[in-house]
């Protein structure tokens, strides 16, 4: 007795039709597709230099706006001299010491917020109302009560951290499917375990987009508490760059700003990639 063997329908997938693809192809074809995304990500930016270094060569953006190739020879004298790095440092110390503070009273509010009704009626209305206050608004508030040192710099970039985390933290724990929590239960999780292995995993999405947001806001605050009675930090180069009039050495300062948030940016995507390889979601093609 003989057996037929059928040719695969019109329109199957390749696998069904032949043997599996090897494991090293199809890392090759993924290393190809993520360099083809770089080098697409990539093009804007290097169009953009383009166009600023040849409006800037024909003398179309004024005298006061510097070329990438000043920018770059500006950033090479800063380097050279060391005044980026030991600027940089104090800047990146002030960042940290307000991330430290701003972030974890920003995850215990929001714990403490959305994980207890009391804690929501105690936590929640003051930390809304202070929210509503524009934090940058109250640097002369700081300098008054702290003096113009380290303590009213750190103090506002923490301020300005607490609320995105907070708010983050406090939805991403009340999103939690509550059929999740039920189903938990009725195995016979304990609290300690529901908030450990089902509320606070749920949650994490929402808390890491929190992370992302503050950080951003750090930056932001680091730049205003650096534009007053500042004699270190990178403010402090854009303000004696501003005195002098050297336009150059600010927009150094100023890429120094975007790189050091885009750095901070990809490293928590990079934690979300590996804390949420649970988690399928759209992928744009």
């Amino acid at each position: 007795m003989s057996v037929d063997v059928l040719d695969p329908p019109a329109g199957a997938p390749a696998s069904a039709a032949g043997p599996p693809v090897p494991a090293a192809r199809r890392r090759a074809a993924a290393r190809s597709r993520s360099l083809a995304r770089t080098a697409r990500r990539l093009s804007g930016l290097v169009i953009v230099l383009a166009a600023w270094q040849a409006g800037a060569s024909a003398g179309l953006l004024g005298s006061t706006t510097p070329s990438p190739a000043q920018v770059v020879a500006a950033a090479g004298r800063l380097v050279e001299s060391g005044e980026l790095a030991a600027n940089l440092g104090v800047s990146l110390l002030r960042v940290l010491k307000g991330l430290a503070i701003g972030l974890s009273a920003g995850l215990v509010l929001g714990l403490a917020a959305g994980l207890a009704r009391l804690g929501e009626d105690l936590v929640d209305a003051p930390v809304q109302a202070v929210r509503m206050l524009p934090h940058l608004a109250l640097v002369p508030l700081f300098i008054i009560w702290f003096g113009i040192g380290e303590t009213s710099k750190v103090s506002l970039i923490a301020v300005g951290v607490v609320f995105p985390l907070y708010i983050n933290v406090f939805h991403g724990i009340r999103g939690v499917d509550e059929r999740l929590v039920e189903s938990a239960r009725s195995c016979g999780v304990g609290r300690f375990g529901l908030i450990t292995k089902v509320v606070l995993p749920g949650a994490l999405p929402q808390i890491l987009v929190g992370l992302r947001q503050a950080l951003g806001v750090a930056w932001l605050s680091l730049v205003v508490a650096e534009q007053s009675a500042t004699s270190a930090g990178i403010g402090y180069l854009i303000n004696q760059a501003t005195q002098f009039m050297r336009t150059d050495e600010v927009f150094v300062v100023l890429v120094v700003y975007a790189l050091l948030g885009l750095a901070t940016d990809l490293l928590v995507r990079a934690v979300e990639r590996r804390a949420l390889a649970w988690r399928r979601g759209l992928v744009a093609r």
